[in-house]
């Protein structure tokens, strides 16, 4: 499996906690950026990284912000992707068996890096469950590919 990681300045030190524990587990990733807490503008750096995923170069991405919410909206915007801002396990978890989510968003400014590794746990070991929820998650590409 290949991730995606990416973070504006105010999930910064949180991905940086995040890349820690995916070296020490063997997973492969790429750093999208930033690379320092200067200020950037979150669509700059959540929109590439959910446009690779989308292209398929990496199977999921993990995108981080200060609170989540604004790198989930921007990853949204982008055809293909399932963002999910998550800052729990049952959620993180629901959303891979649910909703097949493709991106995970979390808030450096929300959670700490001890829940944040357990979400990302979460998330990565989570499998579609398909049945009833592929008909929910087809509805929402045919709508997506219908604008």
């Amino acid at each position: 499996m290949t991730i995606a990681i990416a973070s504006d300045h105010g999930g910064y030190e949180l991905k940086k906690e995040i890349m820690k524990y995916l070296d020490k587990s063997k997973i492969d990733y790429k750093d999208m950026g930033v690379f320092s807490t200067e200020s950037v503008d979150y669509p700059d750096i959540a929109i590439p990284c959910a446009e690779a995923v989308a292209r398929g170069e990496f199977e999921k991405g993990i995108i981080i912000c200060g609170t989540g919410i604004g790198v989930c909206i921007a990853a949204n915007k982008v055809k293909g992707i399932r963002a999910a801002l998550c800052h729990d396990t049952f959620s993180a978890r629901m959303s891979r068996q649910h909703n097949n989510a493709n991106v995970l968003t979390m808030g450096g400014r929300v959670i700490g890096p001890g829940l944040a590794i357990d979400i990302v746990k979460e998330w990565l070991a989570g499998d579609f469950e398909g049945n009833r929820h592929e008909r929910r998650v087809e509805k929402i590409s045919e709508y997506e590919n219908s604008i």
